[in-house]
């Protein structure tokens, strides 16, 4: 699909039927209309099921043949969730052309034709037309077979890392409340040695109560090695001087134990999902010339390839980059110059995603690092190291796209040539 907006314009056409559609959870409302704006027929309401689609499709048909017209868009707002099931439908049952239009423009656009802000269903459907009508839309990238699988996949790792840091942080907050010198024993109250620990022995009097040989056995339940007598004694030590709360002691280890065993069934799941996950990249092709980059993972490549979906559906880098909302925007008027910032209007976890990986590739991949350096260090315009980092995102999208679209292997070396080259034609210049 063109995506410059002169042509998402004429893909509305003299033929075409124009169909908004307001999404809501039970029931939605539509409205037809042609490419000059004039409305066909009267708002049509619908439920959310397969007997309301039906219904739909029904009215779309009437409304074309009295019209005559050949070709249909159907314009939605991507309201939550609730729009999926009505695209993947039409995506099933007919030819039409599925688009969305940004609900920011649809909360701009309403008061544009009775001057007022008053938000109806009806007449959202209608400022949901008019704005396909005038080339306002994108045509989303929906994923399917394993590029399916993989953004549902990646989006339930995503919750289970959320509850597994809630878990912890749950977890630590009990440590510092009844045994805050926990840590200087264990760093990590993560470690096997600790868990164990924690599971039997969590509150400083049960830890007074036991001999030091007792405790080395507790140790041995969660771990063979490199915890032993030394560390039991410390133990003991930080139970005798503890300033923790004592009282509710009996109801905080029952809590500890269901916080623990929560903990532990999370990462098991999480373990489990990244091997399915490391499965489903073996069949795609691109994923092994992205995981070449030096710096970068499977769970980055995955990411990338469940939020971007088939990277051959793209004509050019630019449109992963304002797909990320990494795309640049400018306040300026006469004279002034505003700052230039990033739009951040898009999907905000593909651009998280690309933010993240920056530090592990300024610290294993030498060709961004020495980018990063030029880019903070140069004589004209240097950058903040923040602005160098979102530089290097936008460097990464242009890489992932061309080793994807090539199936070549990232070669550092000539990324480098490249770029000298081109700042030798920039000097010259």
């Amino acid at each position: 699909m063109n995506y410059t907006q002169n042509k998402k314009i004429m893909q509305v056409k003299v033929s075409t039927l124009v169909v908004g559609v307001d999404i809501a959870k039970n029931k939605h409302a539509a409205r037809a209309f042609n490419f000059r704006g004039i409305e066909y027929d009267k708002a049509f309401f619908f439920e959310n099921n397969e007997a309301g689609f039906k219904k739909l499709l029904h009215w779309i048909k009437k409304v074309s043949e009295k019209e005559n017209k050949t070709d249909v868009i159907v314009g939605m707002e991507p309201t939550s969730h609730y729009w999926l099931p009505l695209e993947e439908y039409l995506r099933r049952k007919t030819d039409f052309l599925r688009v969305v239009v940004n609900p920011a423009h649809v909360k701009k656009s309403k008061s544009l034709d009775d001057n007022s802000p008053t938000k109806t269903d009806r007449k959202d459907a209608k400022v949901i037309a008019k704005l396909v009508i005038d080339g306002r839309y994108s045509v989303p990238h929906m994923p399917e077979k394993e590029y399916a699988d993989l953004r549902v996949a990646m989006t339930h790792r995503e919750r289970l890392v959320k509850d597994i840091i809630n878990l912890s942080n749950k977890i630590q907050q009990l440590i510092d409340k009844y045994f805050p010198e926990y840590s200087t024993v264990f760093k990590k109250w993560d470690g096997k040695a600790s868990v164990a620990v924690l599971k039997e022995l969590f509150l400083p009097e049960l830890i007074l109560e036991k001999t030091e040989e007792e405790i080395v056995e507790v140790f041995k339940k969660g771990a063979n090695r490199a915890v032993g007598i030394k560390r039991a004694r410390k133990l003991k030590k930080a139970a005798l001087n503890s300033i923790g709360i004592r009282e509710g002691g009996e109801f905080t280890r029952f809590e500890l134990r269901n916080l623990l065993e929560q903990y532990e069934l999370l990462n098991k799941q999480k373990e489990l999902l990244e091997e399915k996950v490391e499965e489903l990249l073996e069949n795609m092709e691109e994923a092994k010339y992205m995981e070449s980059i030096n710096g970068v993972g499977l769970i980055t490549v995955a990411g990338f390839i469940a939020e971007v979906g088939n990277i051959k559906d793209y004509d050019h880098p630019k449109q992963i980059q304002k797909l990320a909302g990494l795309n640049l925007k400018e306040h300026s008027s006469g004279e002034h110059l505003g700052q230039t910032r990033i739009t951040k209007r898009g999907r905000p976890k593909l651009r998280a995603l690309l933010y993240r990986v920056m530090m592990p590739m300024l610290a294993n991949n030498q060709e961004f690092k020495q980018l990063h350096e030029y880019y903070t260090t140069r004589r004209d315009n240097p950058l903040k190291p923040k602005q160098s980092m979102i530089a290097l995102a936008c460097k990464l999208i242009r890489i992932f796209y061309a080793l994807g679209q090539k199936h070549v292997k990232y070669d550092g070396e000539k990324l480098m040539n490249d770029i000298e080259r081109n700042l030798d034609l920039q000097e010259v210049a």
